[in-house]
């Protein structure tokens, strides 16, 4: 069984309705270790030991957040800043992430029309979270393809949020009972709630 760590980072979360509904979903999944990170350092003052030692007891990382300008929210950017360190998760000796996994549970405003080369945002929203992406590689860490809620701000009136947040829970058990299908979802640039590649329990 691994052992999954969920970051949660939303500056706004009051207002939100999605994240929202994903942060309580996530609690409620048994042996999961969920961190509200604006919760626990709304003066940005991140415990690197206490972080770090974090990540060397969980086997999944989920960074849970709405995408802001292309990015993660700022308290998710100091995080990885402070947290990665050289010697730790990178460069000499800084092997201690090598064989986790790293998954992003995002929402974005704009639809999933609007991430393509002819749509608005002009790439496809993977090309967004490149930087991420290889992060996860720098660390030795294997990197799921994101999952995403697109038109968050209008997935209430379309029901969205419940499917996607029953998703969310599916998908957090099936990384706990290592049914998870890495090599099928390699094949996949983002998931949905409508194609999680979950193997079925032997």
């Amino acid at each position: 069984m691994s052992r999954v760590i969920v970051y949660f980072a939303h500056p706004g979360q009051r207002h939100s309705r999605a994240n929202s509904a994903m942060g309580k979903a996530a609690k409620t999944v048994e042996s999961i270790t969920f961190v509200d990170l604006y919760a626990e350092y709304p003066r940005h003052d991140i415990d690197v030991e206490r972080e770090q030692r974090r990540l060397l007891d969980h086997d999944v990382i989920v960074f849970q957040f709405p995408l802001y300008w292309y990015s993660t929210p700022s308290l998710l950017k100091e995080w990885q800043d402070l947290v990665l360190q050289h010697g730790f998760a990178y460069g000499h000796g800084g092997d201690k992430l090598t064989g986790k996994s790293m998954v992003l549970a995002i929402t974005t405003g704009g639809s999933d029309e609007a991430y393509t080369a002819t749509g608005y945002q002009n790439f496809p929203l993977r090309s967004f979270l490149y930087p991420l992406e290889q992060t996860a590689r720098l660390c030795g860490m294997t990197f799921a393809p994101p999952y995403v809620l697109y038109s968050a701000l209008q997935a209430d009136e379309e029901g969205a949020i419940v499917n996607h947040t029953n998703g969310y829970t599916k998908l957090l058990n099936a990384f706990q009972d290592e049914i998870f299908d890495f090599a099928k979802a390699e094949q996949q640039a983002t998931m949905t709630f409508s194609d999680l590649p979950i193997r079925e329990k032997a």
